[in-house]
């Protein structure tokens, strides 16, 4: 496999990503370097419905989002499914001239990528995966940023800007405009205290100690999540002695609003604290110590993290850490546990209180 340059300059580029919102995010850098390497090649992006949407609403480096409709139901259909076989008709009509994902391992979705026709594919791959033409090993901890970069340079694209960016709009501002006219101009600190993964999830009560302190020191403290997350998100009011602002309603632009003109971002490690990151937010993520490696910030300036150091199960004392964290789940240890609960309070406030005091500098 060879990263040089490619012989001539490609008209049209796919990229595969249809995963979540902080799958998406660390994705950013890598389609920037795509673009800004090659400028006059149209860039299209392989991903969920939700990203065409999101994309549709702001500025950013993609031309065209298509969704994929196979992989949004996870791909676990097989591979000559109907609609798959559709879905590689119409892709290779596109004659695109080269396919890179940016999806994991290879093992679901090589096979997949060399059905839609490309002059060139690339990507990762571990074996029994299917061959592509360039191609790097999946080696799990790796920083998720610098993984897609190093897949972005098996084309030779590269870029000197590392951290994701997302635009806000004023489409967003408007959307965030009724939560921030409760707010009426006061300093705020957004908490996110929901996540997919109940092991990744900080206490509720621990929350609540954070918002009331930061209430002592003047913040109005904002309460987001998802509609599904609510109950996470009362929990946290319920326990708290102060007053908070409940925000469980708004899109993804407006939450990129909300979380762009807060004073701070706590936040399990989950995509809004992705997506807070790339609007330009400061912040407080609370981590489980190996995703740190995947997930955490590349930079200190504006970002602290709160980390567990706990590596074993709480009930059975199994470290769930081989081949990697809880993907998927051990059959001799599926125990719904918190492996960030031991976090003190403290270890969340302190570096709050940083950010916020340097912010006033």
């Amino acid at each position: 496999m060879t990263t040089a340059y490619l012989s001539s300059e490609p008209l049209k580029i796919a990229v595969l990503h249809a995963k979540a919102l902080g799958d998406f995010i660390v994705t950013l850098p890598a389609l920037a370097a795509i673009k800004e390497t090659y400028p006059h090649a149209e860039l299209v992006l392989l991903a969920k419905p939700w990203v065409k949407k999101f994309l549709a609403a702001r500025p950013s480096v993609i031309d065209r989002v298509i969704s994929v409709p196979a992989l949004s139901a996870g791909l676990n259909k097989p591979i000559n499914s109907a609609e798959v076989e559709l879905f590689c008709a119409a892709m290779k009509t596109e004659k695109f001239d080269i396919i890179l994902h940016m999806q994991g391992d290879g093992r679901t979705v090589n096979s997949f990528i060399n059905k839609l026709g490309a002059g060139l594919t690339a990507g990762m791959r571990n074996p029994p995966a299917e061959p592509l033409d360039r191609f790097i090993p999946y080696v799990h901890y790796q920083n998720e940023v610098l993984r897609n970069l190093e897949i972005a340079a098996l084309i030779g694209a590269y870029t000197s800007k590392l951290e994701p960016q997302v635009e806000v709009t004023q489409s967003d501002e408007q959307e965030a405009a009724p939560v921030r006219a409760v707010i009426k101009g006061r300093p705020y600190v957004v908490i996110h205290a929901g996540a997919d993964d109940i092991r990744r999830l900080w206490p509720a009560s621990k929350f609540a100690g954070v918002a009331d302190s930061l209430i002592k020191k003047g913040y109005e403290i904002v309460l987001t999540g998802m509609p599904k997350e609510t109950e996470i998100v009362t929990n946290v009011m319920r326990a708290m002695n102060g007053a908070a602002i409940l925000c469980t309603s708004l899109e993804l632009g407006g939450l990129a609003a909300l979380l762009q003109n807060s004073a701070l971002v706590i936040s399990n490690d989950t995509g809004p604290l992705h997506l807070a990151r790339a609007v330009g937010a400061s912040t407080v993520g609370i981590f489980w110590a190996p995703n740190v490696l995947n997930w955490g910030p590349l930079s200190r300036s504006r970002h602290r993290l709160a980390i567990s150091w706990r590596l074993e199960c709480p009930q059975c004392r199994i470290k769930p850490v081989s081949p990697w964290p809880f993907q998927p789940v051990r059959p001799d240890c599926d125990h719904p546990y918190s492996f960030v609960e031991n976090i003190p309070v403290a270890e969340v406030l302190e570096p709050a209180l940083e950010l916020l005091s340097a912010a006033k500098i």
